[in-house]
């Protein structure tokens, strides 16, 4: 059922368990950034969402990766919802007591943690609010009201953009907003990169680029009609395709769908493209996001062009840093607005806005709130947790 990894305890810091909606190996996010960097300092276990594919009885995985444990639960397939949340709190349980963990704060990046989790004694509890969550596509019924209990519990609140803060601020006294920020010198490489990846060489010019999940997010037939209007201009797709149809995507001779890349080769992608875009669609998913990518996109010295997001639009929007457009025609003259606008002038601009953010003074800030509310609570010896048996689990 478990195994203990050989991960040598810090007596610093408490353990940090992060629970999220988000598989480690998926896009390199908010969620991965943070957690690299307190992985750094303490011990950090990042709990998946299960995998339904055991044939035996429900196990955990761990395995190392970036410094910090990955931990997925393998339940068994025919497993009931009850009986899915009875054998994660057993197997979260089991982690607690196989590693020795004493002192822990719990992160959450999901409400639908809390019910295998909410008999837990933290030193802290975080509630990282980077999505609406209730607004995506097969979202769960019961997610608005747990996350009402979870604020209820969280010691602070931090929100992925102002939007979200906005959303948010009225219902925890101690809500921070964290927009999401960038690795200036990594994507900067696309500055210099100038051999195209075997799969991107043979595709012609100019390109239009996006990199992200491709989901119910994206303006699928703005993406169409742009292809339509300039059938010379080529159209570059770089992520997974999640919770839409892949059949339903527009097909075109100049769209190009790539895949998913790793992060470490994102900059040699963007490095090949003449405008970066932001397509997304006006919905209840796009109401609060942020879009890390807008930052990556500047650190990598690309023009920028994207529909009408509130975060996107206020600041980049405002101070010219990003060019918004919603309709076909009005992307499209935005698009060759910001191939012929002068570079050198942009980059300036650019470079003077993202070099006062870096995710290495977000994390500090974010750990600096943490450090205010783990104070709160003294480092009183905490009761050793004993694995219970499954059958008294469930």
């Amino acid at each position: 059922m478990y195994a203990g990894m050989s991960n040598p305890p810090s007596r610093q810091h408490s353990d940090l368990i992060c629970l999220s909606h988000l598989r480690w190996a998926f896009v390199f996010q908010r969620p991965q950034h943070l957690m690299t960097r307190f992985a750094r300092e303490r011990r950090c276990y990042y709990v998946e969402e299960p995998l339904y594919d055991a044939d035996g009885a429900a196990s955990l995985e761990l395995r190392a990766a970036d410094g910090l444990t990955i931990v997925t639960p393998h339940l068994r397939r025919d497993t009931s919802p009850a009986a899915a949340v009875a054998m994660q709190r057993h197997l979260l349980d089991g982690l607690i007591s196989g590693e020795a963990i004493e002192h822990f704060v719990l992160w959450y990046y999901t409400p639908m943690a809390l019910p295998f989790t909410r008999h837990l004694e933290p030193d802290a509890v975080v509630f990282d609010c980077m999505d609406e969550l209730s607004a995506f596509a097969h979202a769960p019924r019961e997610l608005l009201a747990l996350e009402d209990e979870l604020m209820h519990r969280a010691s602070v609140v931090f929100t992925g953009g102002h939007s979200l803060y906005d959303a948010k601020r009225e219902r925890h006294p101690n809500v921070h907003v964290f927009p999401s920020s960038v690795d200036v010198a990594h994507f900067a490489r696309a500055r210099e990169d100038r051999q195209d990846p075997d799969d991107q060489k043979g595709i012609g010019r100019p390109r239009i680029g996006f990199f992200g999940v491709i989901d119910e997010r994206m303006d699928l037939p703005l993406l169409a009609g742009v292809a339509a209007a300039r059938p010379d201009w080529h159209i570059v797709l770089i992520g997974p395709v999640v919770k839409i149809d892949p059949a339903t995507l527009p097909a075109a001779a100049n769209i190009h769908y790539l895949g998913q890349k790793s992060y470490e080769d994102l900059p040699a992608y963007i490095a090949g493209w003449d405008v970066a875009i932001i397509p997304f669609a006006r919905n209840a998913a796009t109401r609060y996001i942020s879009p890390t990518k807008t930052l990556e996109y500047m650190a990598a010295g690309k023009p920028i062009v994207s529909t009408s997001i509130c975060d996107v639009v206020h600041p980049y929007g405002e101070v010219g840093l990003v060019q918004i457009a919603d309709d076909v025609e009005a992307f499209v003259a935005a698009c060759e607005a910001a191939q012929t606008e002068a570079g050198i002038s942009r980059l300036a601009r650019t470079d003077t806005f993202v070099r006062h953010t870096s995710w290495d003074r977000t994390w500090r800030e974010m750990r600096a709130q943490l450090d205010r509310v783990t104070a709160v609570r003294a480092f009183v010896p905490a009761p050793r947790l004993t694995a219970p048996s499954l059958a008294d689990a469930i």
